[in-house]
């Protein structure tokens, strides 16, 4: 399995970018997005994710996140994604709890 590091800065300066790095992976079987070195991450890049993960499952192909840092994890969480991005049952028991109301 192939893996591609995400690398530190997932802003939303970097979302273009993210979504050419990845668009030359859709066609690879099984990948795995190393994530472990997120530290910046903004809602644009999630979309490309989750678009990405999304994409990759109605081709049959199988994407995972390797490793992954605890604040991509916590972004996800907050936006209701981890189960499009694999996250769901696989969370560090600090991270299980209710999204916040911001309100």
């Amino acid at each position: 399995m192939n893996t591609v590091p995400l690398g530190e800065d997932l802003g939303i300066e970097a979302s273009a970018g993210l979504k050419d790095r990845l668009a030359a992976h859709l066609d690879e079987p099984a990948l795995a997005l190393d994530a472990g070195a997120v530290q910046r991450v903004h809602t644009a890049a999630l979309q490309v994710l989750c678009a990405f993960f999304n994409c990759r499952a109605k081709q049959g192909h199988r994407t995972e996140l390797a490793d992954c840092s605890d604040t991509l994890r916590d972004a996800a969480r907050l936006l209701g994604l981890s189960g499009q991005l694999g996250l769901v049952g696989n969370q560090p028991d600090n991270m299980k709890q209710p999204v916040e109301n911001a309100a």
